[in-house]
């Protein structure tokens, strides 16, 4: 497993460290799960961009009852 440093200040620890054991996880685990949401949301963001951009590109919309079919 890596280990990756971050600095703070003790103004910043304090409430991060509050915020953890109000979840009850550790402050690690709060920046891992803070990141990996952050790069899940931005993957679906630019997915939702790009197929925005084709359907302007490619008009084409379907009924409810065509999708059922799938």
């Amino acid at each position: 497993m890596t280990v990756l440093s971050l600095r703070i200040d003790s103004q910043e620890e304090k409430p991060l460290k509050e915020y953890a054991k109000s979840k009850n996880i550790t402050v690690s685990a709060l920046f891992r799960n803070f990141v990996l949401e952050k790069i899940e949301d931005d993957i679906d963001l630019d997915l939702c961009h790009q197929s925005m951009k084709e359907h302007k590109e490619y008009p084409q919309s379907n009924s409810f009852e065509d999708m059922l079919k799938v």
